[in-house]
C-alpha cells in the first residue's frame, strides 16, 4: 500500500490542473466524488464555469500543488447520477454525526491519496478548518477537529438518489431521544428534508422528545395526508398535545383526515380543561373483565399489550367499567391458571380523578412511589392512565435537569413492585 497522502479542499482550490504534459488547463473550482461506498473516491474536478467535471483517474499527482492528469484523452463530461461537488455540497453545509449524535458544520473536506485513488476521508469541523481557507491556520495554534467521513451524513443533496443510498438507513437506527436532539439543532430547510425521508413510524417515535414548538413546526410543514398518518401512529395523549396547540382551522382539518376510531381518542382527550389529568392521561392501557381467570387474562394480554402504551400495572374492571381493581405481572403469572383474577387482585387501587390538577397526580405518584396512577371520571369508570414519565415531562420539561430525578423516582417505584 502506498503512504497516503493528506490534504484539504481548501488547499487545492485554485491551483492549477495540468495535462500530462504540465499544459496548464484550468484551476480547480469544486472536487466532485462519487457517493456509495464508504469513503467517497474522488472522481474529477471542475476548471470552468459549467457543471461538467473533468476526469481524474489515477492522476499524476492530486496534492496541494494541484492536479496533475495521467492521461492525455480526458474531455469533460456531466455528473453522474451517483457524484456531487465537494465543495458546493459539503462546505459550511449541515450534517450529520451519526456517532455523536449531533448537527455539525463542515468548515473544510479531507482527502486522502491511497492505492493511486484520491478519496473523501473526513471533514473539519473546528476553527482550524475554517482559518485554513483564509490561510490564517498557521497564526494561531489550533488542534485538527475532524469527524472520518463513516460517521456522517450529508443532509441536502443534489440528487435524491443520492440522498437515500446511505444516510436513512443510519437515521432510521438512531434512538428517537439521539434523532430528536438533530431536529432540534437544524434550521427549518434541512429538518424538512430529514423528515420527508423519515418513515411515519420513526417521525411518531421522535416527535415527544422534541419542544412543543419543533412538533408544530414539522407538522405544519407537512402535506394534510402525511401529517394526520404520523398523528395516528403516536399515542392519542401525544397527539392530543400537538394538536391542542395548534390554530383550530389546522387541528379541526388533521382530524378529519385522521382513522375515525384514533380521531376519536384524540378528541376525547383534547376535551378535558389543560392542566387536570384528564389532559395528561393516555388512552392506550389494559383492563381487564373481573370474571376472568389468570389464564385467560395472560392470552388476553398477549393480544392487547402490542397496542398498549403502559403495562406496569393490570386494571380490572366489573360490567360497567368501574375499577376494581390492580394485578402486578409476578401475581398472575404465579397464580393457578384456573384462578379467578378478582381473587388475586389488590382492591385498594390509588386513583386520581379525570378533574385533579397535575399537582395532585406528581404528590400521588411520589407517596405511593408509582410508575402509573389510573385515572377514574366520577361514576369510578377507568377512562385513562398517567405513566411517571408524563408527569416528570409536563412539570419539569427541562431535560437537562431530569435524569436524577426521574432515575431515583422510577428506581425506588420498581424496588416497590419487587417487594409487593
Amino acid at each position: 500500500m502506498h503512504q497516503a497522502i493528506e490534504f484539504y479542499l481548501s488547499q487545492v482550490l485554485g491551483k492549477p490542473v495540468c495535462d500530462p504534459a504540465g499544459k496548464r488547463l484550468g484551476r480547480v473550482r469544486d472536487v466532485a466524488i462519487e457517493l456509495g461506498e464508504q469513503y467517497p473516491r474522488v472522481s474529477g474536478v471542475r476548471t470552468g464555469g459549467s457543471d461538467e467535471l473533468l476526469p481524474v483517474d489515477n492522476p499524476g499527482y492530486f496534492d496541494r500543488r494541484g492536479v496533475g492528469l495521467a492521461n492525455r484523452e480526458n474531455e469533460p463530461r456531466p455528473l453522474k447520477e451517483n457524484e456531487t461537488w465537494s465543495r458546493k455540497i459539503l462546505l459550511d453545509k449541515q450534517i450529520v454525526d451519526t456517532q455523536g449524535y449531533k448537527v455539525v458544520r463542515v468548515n473544510d473536506v479531507k482527502f486522502a491519496r491511497l492505492n493511486g485513488d484520491v478519496r473523501l476521508v473526513a471533514v473539519d469541523i473546528g476553527l482550524k478548518g475554517f482559518l485554513r481557507r483564509f490561510g490564517l491556520d498557521r497564526l494561531v495554534r489550533l488542534t485538527d477537529n475532524v469527524l472520518t467521513w463513516n460517521y456522517l451524513e450529508p443532509l441536502n443533496l443534489d440528487s435524491p438518489h443520492i440522498r437515500l443510498t446511505i444516510s436513512q438507513e443510519k437515521l432510521h437506527n438512531l434512538h428517537p431521544a439521539d434523532l430528536a436532539e438533530i431536529v432540534s439543532d437544524l434550521d427549518q430547510h434541512e429538518r424538512s428534508s430529514l423528515i420527508k425521508n423519515l418513515d411515519d413510524e420513526t417521525v411518531a417515535e421522535m416527535l415527544p422528545d422534541v419542544d412543543r414548538d419543533t412538533q408544530v413546526n414539522i407538522l405544519e410543514n407537512l402535506d394534510i395526508e402525511r401529517a394526520a398518518d404520523i398523528l395516528e401512529e403516536m399515542a392519542p395523549d401525544e397527539a392530543a398535545d400537538i394538536l391542542g396547540e395548534m390554530p383550530r382551522e389546522r387541528s379541526t382539518e388533521l382530524l378529519s383526515r385522521m382513522e375515525p376510531g384514533e380521531a376519536e381518542d384524540v378528541r376525547e382527550l383534547m376535551a378535558y380543561e389543560q392542566g387536570t389529568a384528564g389532559a395528561l392521561m393516555t388512552t392506550e392501557f389494559i383492563s381487564f373483565p373481573k370474571e376472568l381467570t389468570a389464564e385467560e387474562t395472560i392470552t388476553r394480554l398477549r393480544e392487547l399489550a402490542p397496542d398498549a402504551e403502559i403495562i406496569y400495572y393490570l386494571y380490572v374492571v366489573n360490567e360497567s367499567r368501574q375499577l376494581v381493581g390492580v394485578l402486578s405481572l409476578r401475581d398472575l403469572i404465579i397464580a393457578e391458571p384456573s384462578t379467578p383474577i378478582e381473587q388475586i387482585m389488590r382492591t385498594r387501587v390509588v386513583t386520581v380523578n379525570v378533574g385533579d390538577d397535575y399537582q395532585a397526580v406528581q404528590n400521588l405518584i411520589a407517596k405511593y412511589d408509582l410508575l402509573a396512577v389510573p385515572v377514574v371520571n366520577d361514576e369510578k369508570r377507568l377512562v385513562g392512565v398517567i405513566a411517571v414519565d408524563d408527569v416528570i415531562n409536563t412539570l419539569i420539561p427541562d431535560r437537562r435537569n431530569l435524569e436524577s430525578f426521574s432515575y431515583f423516582l422510577v428506581k425506588r417505584a420498581i424496588g416497590r413492585l419487587g417487594r409487593r
